[in-house]
């Protein structure tokens, strides 16, 4: 398991504790399930999620149970297999612990009680991660979504080693385009444009990834060329002349800590990963809401399906004959972590789900 690193105060704190705020008409509700055990014994492979879907109604609620400080609760190396998390009723509470000695004679879990600490042997090597990671590793540096603009000004390769058709690790490739002083970068292609379900407006485009670039050499003023020369450190795809560059993003945080929008939100699901048009538990989709709408990694919203119209056999016909339309209530059927943002688009883990999500379904804020 990967190390997790950790999440700034701002999502950890000021996005998770303020579901009550100026944009928000009610607190959210963190309720605990009525068949809640007394304690769960954490194990490898455990993420936070599903364990609190063992003790909350909502699992992503769990950071505002544990009663942690600022620094406590941003810090991922809190949580480790062979420890005990335990039901602490009176206090609505869920708290940390370590197994009970057999020969110590206690019996109260509250005398075991354990702050969160950092430990110095193997820091994070197998920490519990908020969510699985190894579902949406993948997808932190790609696919890409790029818009319309950024393709217009992205860098292009307009040359390859000996004119090959296609470039391979450590072949150079010659490229056109402001760098803006970037050294790395992400070679794509440009695929299907991604639509608004609502309004049909090509909100970006899935870029296929196809492998990175190296710089070797930059275009040097008054030469007489304006052409860079690189060099290809990894190779996915094929790539070749005509496709274009993207400076390599920095390193994402992974220790996502889950919260609600900041603002309200309403978006619809507008892609599915894979092409297939139905999604189930721990798969991706996209949406489309971005940065631009407020939402950062670690936001959760709540799925549904649309409504559908219906004719009211039972209600009184218009004057031409014709039954009324009405409109069913929208069905939640699962949420949506957020865990990449782009402008207009984001992307989503689906986890809990009781039916399969669809383009056009419904992705908003808690309720």
């Amino acid at each position: 398991m990967k190390n997790f690193s950790t999440v700034g105060p701002r999502l950890a704190w000021a996005a998770l504790f303020v579901a009550a705020s100026a944009t928000a008409a009610e607190p959210i509700k963190c309720e605990f399930r009525p068949d809640a055990p007394d304690q769960h014994v954490v194990v490898k492979g455990d993420t936070l999620w599903d364990i609190s879907g063992t003790f909350l109604q909502k699992p992503w609620c769990w950071p505002t149970v544990w009663g942690m400080n600022r620094d406590e609760i941003a810090n991922p190396h809190w949580i480790y297999p062979g420890q005990i998390i335990w039901f602490d009723r009176n206090a609505g509470r869920l708290r940390l612990g370590t197994p009970i000695a057999a020969n110590s004679g206690a019996n109260d879990p509250a005398s075991q009680r354990l702050g969160p600490r950092v430990r110095s042997d193997g820091v994070g090597a197998d920490a519990v991660p908020s969510i699985p990671p190894g579902v949406i590793e993948p997808f932190l540096t790609q696919p890409l979504i790029v818009d319309e603009d950024e393709m217009k000004t992205a860098p292009r390769i307009i040359a390859t080693q000996e004119s090959r058709v296609f470039l391979g690790q450590g072949d150079k490739a010659y490229v056109r385009g402001d760098l803006h002083g970037n050294t790395a970068f992400q070679v794509f292609r440009p695929g299907q444009p991604l639509k608004d379900p609502v309004t049909q407006k090509v909100i970006g485009y899935e870029a296929a990834f196809l492998g990175t670039l190296k710089l070797q050499a930059e275009a040097k003023p008054g030469s007489g060329s304006d052409v860079h020369t690189f060099t290809v450190s990894t190779a996915a795809q094929e790539m070749g002349k005509g496709d274009q560059l993207r400076a390599v993003p920095p390193t994402p945080m992974q220790n996502y800590v889950p919260h609600p929008p900041a603002q309200p939100v309403d978006a619809r699901v507008a892609g599915i990963y894979g092409g297939v048009t139905h999604a189930g538990q721990h798969q991706i989709v996209s949406i489309n809401r971005g940065k631009l709408d407020g939402l950062d990694v670690g936001t959760v919203l709540q799925l549904y399906h649309t409504g559908q119209t219906v004719s009211d056999s039972t209600a009184k016909k218009s004057w031409f004959g014709r039954e009324q339309q009405v409109k069913l209530p929208d069905e939640e059927v699962g949420s949506l972590f957020i865990f990449r943002t782009f402008k207009q688009v984001s992307y989503g883990l689906i986890m809990q789900v009781t039916a399969p999500v669809q383009i056009g379904d419904v992705a908003k804020s808690p309720e």
